[in-house]
């Protein structure tokens, strides 16, 4: 019996520590949904279900952000993840000044997201910022504009901000992955007459793709509630064409004082990044099978 016991009291303190600052709050920030707060008075009315079937069929501006926000983590992780891999497998290659390059390339991930965003709005700006006037000598823009006042363009300036930001995250974890990896693999296929990019196709990613799994469950789930750059650079707009799932809730919860409905949005995005994860969880279960 005392056997039994024992492990669970070393893991008290976690267990705790867990129950108090995740389950709880968790379970506060689900009950919210099921009541229509007045801050003014101070009084909480109790709805029901009616703010979750407000989310399905009234709200066009959720269905709007909910696709933003599918563009913006997509392309978000699809641009950090093929430059991150690029600059890895450049940075393993041991050329030299690499101590010199290598400290610079991190530089994006030191620097906080608050003023990343006003860099970057800087930088799309005609009157502070270079992008324009690059952009009209490219031939992309007939004159020099700001990028972020369109509607059909203002996502891009995120991104492109949000890009350069992650970079070194996916750079970090594959440069880690790629140097686990034995040379004599790569010394062996050598004698045997594979090319680079034969190695690179058989040997390098089936290796990786377990670490490129999880990064891209991580990173995916982090650009998703990644708001800062986005309220800091465009705040949604204009006309909610940069208003993603994330800087809704924002909005709704501090901008329009509605706890209850923002938690609604909380549960639906909550619902949306687990069963993300649950099957990119199962891919990379398989993908052990079969390494």
């Amino acid at each position: 019996m005392t056997n039994r016991v024992e492990p669970w009291l070393y893991l008290a303190p976690t267990l705790l520590f867990i129950f108090l600052l995740v389950l709880v709050p968790l379970v506060t920030g689900i009950s919210y949904a099921f009541f229509n707060f007045d801050l003014i008075s101070g009084t909480q009315e109790f709805v029901g279900f009616d703010q979750f079937v407000r989310i399905l069929s009234e709200d066009e501006v959720f269905t709007m952000s909910l696709v933003n926000t599918l563009f913006w983590t997509s392309t978000s992780l699809f641009f950090q993840f093929t430059l991150g891999l690029a600059l890895a497998l450049i940075l393993n290659s041991g050329f030299r000044g690499i101590k010199f390059i290598q400290p610079v390339l991190f530089v994006p991930w030191a620097v906080p997201s608050f003023l990343i965003g006003l860099m970057w709005v800087w930088m799309f700006n005609p009157v502070t910022g270079p992008l324009p006037y690059m952009f009209e000598g490219l031939g992309l823009m007939e004159t020099p504009e700001n990028l972020l006042s369109d509607p059909d363009l203002a996502m891009w300036g995120p991104i492109t901000a949000n890009v350069w930001f992650g970079i070194p995250f996916f750079t970090i974890m594959l440069l880690a992955a790629l140097r686990s990896i034995p040379n004599d693999i790569y010394e062996a296929a050598h004698m045997d007459g594979v090319s680079g990019l034969q190695a690179f196709r058989h040997i390098t990613l089936p290796l990786i793709a377990p670490t490129i799994i999880i990064t891209l469950m991580i990173r995916a789930i982090w650009i998703a509630n990644f708001a800062e750059i986005i309220i800091v650079m465009t705040n949604g707009g204009p006309a909610n064409s940069t208003q993603i799932v994330a800087t809704y809730i924002y909005d709704t919860a501090y901008q329009k004082m509605d706890f209850g409905y923002a938690s609604v949005i909380s549960i639906a995005l909550l619902s949306m990044l687990m069963i993300y994860g649950f099957t990119l969880g199962r891919i990379r279960q398989k993908m052990k099978v079969y390494i």
